[in-house]
């Protein structure tokens, strides 16, 4: 009977354990979905910011090249930060700086207010936020839960945008068409929205999320070394590290890719504008579909097998693009796009689960996050300036199909690369 009352108790046990597991990653979820809108709120409301904020397109563009500037300059510090203060406190204190400074926004400041808005933003979401909120899951996460808790935080943080951005339009049009205010006053509605979700979601944070030692891992109870040099040396020792960095940047570049298929569709299919956004929007609602689907088959057939296919189908799907560019049957292209689109979003949901079976020491993980994602998206800089460089020099159809073969052969490297992380990974365990 005392062994029936011990197992009763241990089995209460760990499902308490599993349900503060779950609903500290879903704050999490929670978290990452509801940042980045609002830094991100050209996506809806372009054109009523440079209307309300009287600025010309030009300025939004160097705002946000410099929210870009403070990201890469912010990967390996966040990462060295990430391993040595709480992630409960990082990503709380993300929450309230990017909320506070979204309130800031909402009052319409001057023109020469909104550079240091964005840089305020992107140390809220760089410095403080990005490898935090890895390392957090990565923590939560079993050894064999890796790939679905990635595909689901990945997954999971689309669906959030999606929500966000169905409720920041339904209010800008209810301020607009029925309360008759103007788009100041629209915009501010909206902003107000995003900031104070944010600040809420830190709240929550900072009262329930806790993930301050690994499950897997529990004689690693190092807090960093205290040298960032020595902890360096540590990962340059780790080869596979190297290799998810790559495959992460030829991944990442295949999802850029898919920023080019509105444009590619309306001039190589002559389509309408419309026609082509509805495509284009059909295909972010494969998001939690190739997220969270390919974690799931990640932990159960293999991360890198995953994402080797769904690398070498992306690939082939954009040389598919390339050379069937005239195929009149709209059915075909939609088909082609929304393939695309779940094997791209497949690759995010799993990219980041793959560092599981590196064996990086617990202590210099989040270091290891920033020093993969300084490498991984350096694409945020230079891929608009290789579209910039092929459309001066060609016209039309030719643009994009330089440009997606350029991304095609990128995505066959990253195939290499995660078959390679499975050979070394599987000699490892072997040995």
């Amino acid at each position: 009977m005392n062994i029936i009352n011990a197992q009763s108790l241990i089995s209460k046990k760990s499902q308490s354990d599993n349900l503060k597991r779950y609903l500290q990653f879903f704050l999490l979820l929670l978290a990452a979905g509801a940042i980045y809108p609002l830094l991100y709120l050209r996506q809806n409301f372009e054109t009523s910011i440079l209307d309300v904020f009287q600025i010309t397109a030009s300025d939004l563009g160097d705002y946000y090249s410099m929210l870009g500037i403070v990201y890469f300059v912010c990967y390996v510090p966040s990462g060295w930060l990430a391993d040595r203060v709480s992630p409960r406190l990082l990503i709380a204190f993300s929450m309230v700086l990017t909320g506070g400074l979204g309130l800031w926004f909402a009052s319409i400041p001057s023109k020469e207010v909104l550079p240091y808005i964005f840089m305020g933003w992107g140390i809220g979401a760089g410095l403080t936020f990005w490898a935090s909120m890895i390392k957090s899951v990565k923590i939560l996460a079993r050894h064999d839960e890796q790939g679905r808790f990635f595909g689901i935080l990945d997954g999971g943080r689309g669906l959030v945008e999606a929500v966000l951005a169905t409720v920041a339009i339904a209010i800008f049009a209810y301020a607009i068409e029925s309360q008759g205010q103007s788009n100041t006053v629209a915009l501010k509605q909206v902003i107000y929205m995003y900031s104070f979700t944010c600040i809420g979601i830190a709240l929550l944070t900072f009262l329930f999320v806790q993930p301050e030692k690994s499950i897997d891992e529990p004689t690693d109870n190092k807090n960093g070394s205290g040298s960032l040099l020595t902890d360096l040396r540590t990962l340059a020792s780790i080869p596979e590290l190297w290799v998810v960095a790559i495959i992460i940047f030829c991944g990442y570049q295949l999802f850029w890719a898919t920023y080019s298929f509105s444009a590619f569709i309306q001039e190589g299919y002559e389509i309408t504008a419309v026609t082509a956004g509805l495509i284009t929007v059909a295909k972010l609602w494969m998001r939690p579909i190739g997220g969270i689907g390919a974690g799931f088959l990640g932990d159960k057939y293999g991360k890198e097998n995953i994402l080797a296919v769904s690398l070498l189908g992306a690939s082939l799907g954009l040389i598919v693009m390339i050379l069937f560019p005239q195929l009149s049957s709209i059915y075909f292209i939609l088909a082609i796009v929304l393939l695309i689109g779940v094997l791209t979003y497949a690759i995010r949901g799993l990219y980041w689960a793959i560092l599981d079976n590196c064996n990086i020491p617990m202590h210099v993980t989040g270091l290891a996050i920033g020093v993969i994602s300084l490498i991984a998206y350096t694409p945020d800089i230079f891929l608009p300036q290789i579209n910039s460089f092929i459309a001066a020099r060609y016209e039309g159809i030719t643009v994009y199909n330089i440009y997606f073969g350029y991304i095609a052969m990128m995505g066959l490297i990253g195939t290499l690369a995660a078959l390679k992380l499975k050979k070394m990974t599987s000699k490892k365990k072997a040995l």
